[in-house]
Order: structure tokens, then C-alpha cells, then sequence
């Protein structure tokens, strides 16, 4: 019953402080999985982050779906979900109305002034943290070539991101089946080759 009252708090709490949309829930909901609550560790929530980007519909979902599915099963993911889109809808249900009367207020306009640089901080920092990741598995200079394509692919072709990951996953299948081959190659054939380059 832990479990099921943890993913309840944690979701809870990303769909209440998560404002401004999936991108800006992301960080939240990886303190409560990897920090706080260690259901998974960072690799992890970055394999699982890129995979979800390659499904349709919002981010943060699929995500509270799949960590709440990986501690709890079926029910775990449904508790997940419910927790994390709950409060936003009930505070939409509560709060349009007085939010639309209001919306040309100095002091509705503040707060969204106010709350933007934080989500800009919060999207900065895992971005670094991805950029990070792949520069420690692929090397400074494939990740910046990759990170250069991908910022001509996305911004000037407009292509859905959701195709340049899914590419992405792709070329990385194709290498890891190469070298996966090349590892299973008989003994000889390497001796030979290792024999070849040493003349």
C-alpha cells in the first residue's frame, strides 16, 4: 500500500507544481522517480524519456504511465496517471472561469511573467543533463554533430521530433547489431584481420 500512496504524492504533487505543460514537468517528475524516490535511476528515466517522445499524446502521461506500471503493475499505472492529472483539472474546472474574467489583470499577467524564467531554468538544466549523457556514451564530437543535425532538423525543417528520435533509435539499432555481429564473428577470421593490420 506504500507504493500505491507514494505514486499518488509524488504524481500529485508533479500535476500541481507542473506549470507550463509536459516539457516543464519533465524535471519534477525525474526529482520524485530518481531522487526522491528511486524507482528508477537516470539512464533509465533518460532511455525511458526518449522513448516516449517517440509515442504520440502528452509527455508527462506517458510517463507517470510507465513509472507508475514499473512499481505497481497495471494499477500502479492508472494510480499514476489519475494522481498526476487530477489536480490540474480540477483546478481548471475551478479556476477558468475566474482566470478568463481576470486574464487582462496585472496580476494574472505577473504571474505568468513571473513563473516563465523558472520553467526556462528547469528546461536549461535538463537539457544539460542530456547533453551530458550523450557526450559521456557517444564522444564530445558525435554529440555535437548530432545535437547540430537535430537543431536543423527540428527548427528549420519542422520536422515532429518524434521522427528524428525515432531515427535516432533506429541508427542506434543498426550500430549495435553491427558490432554485435562483428563480436560473434569466428575467431580466425579476426586473427586474421588483427594479422593484416599489424603488416
Amino acid at each position: 500500500m506504500r507504493s500505491f500512496l507514494d505514486l499518488t504524492i509524488g504524481f500529485a504533487r508533479t500535476g500541481v507544481t507542473g506549470y507550463g505543460g509536459g516539457p516543464s514537468t519533465i524535471p519534477l517528475i525525474e526529482y520524485e522517480a530518481v531522487k526522491k524516490y528511486k524507482w528508477m535511476t537516470e539512464d533509465e528515466f533518460g532511455q525511458t524519456l526518449a522513448l516516449a517522445n517517440t509515442l504520440p499524446g502528452p509527455i508527462a502521461t506517458k510517463m507517470a504511465a510507465y513509472i507508475g506500471y514499473k512499481v505497481k503493475g497495471n494499477l500502479g499505472a492508472a494510480v499514476a496517471i489519475l494522481a498526476h492529472i487530477l489536480p490540474s483539472l480540477i483546478g481548471m474546472v475551478g479556476m477558468l472561469g475566474i482566470l478568463y474574467k481576470y486574464r487582462n489583470s496585472p496580476f494574472v499577467s505577473g504571474m505568468v511573467a513571473g513563473v516563465t524564467p523558472i520553467i526556462g531554468i528547469l528546461l536549461l538544466e535538463m537539457a544539460y543533463k542530456f547533453a551530458d549523457k550523450a557526450r559521456k556514451g557517444l564522444g564530445f564530437p558525435i554529440m555535437l554533430a548530432l545535437s547540430g543535425v537535430s537543431l536543423v532538423v527540428l527548427q528549420l525543417l519542422n520536422v515532429h521530433p518524434g521522427v528524428m528520435i525515432g531515427a535516432c533509435l533506429a541508427g542506434a539499432f543498426i550500430v549495435a547489431t553491427y558490432r554485435n555481429r562483428v563480436m560473434k564473428r569466428d575467431p580466425d577470421d579476426v586473427h586474421v584481420e588483427r594479422k593484416e593490420e599489424s603488416v
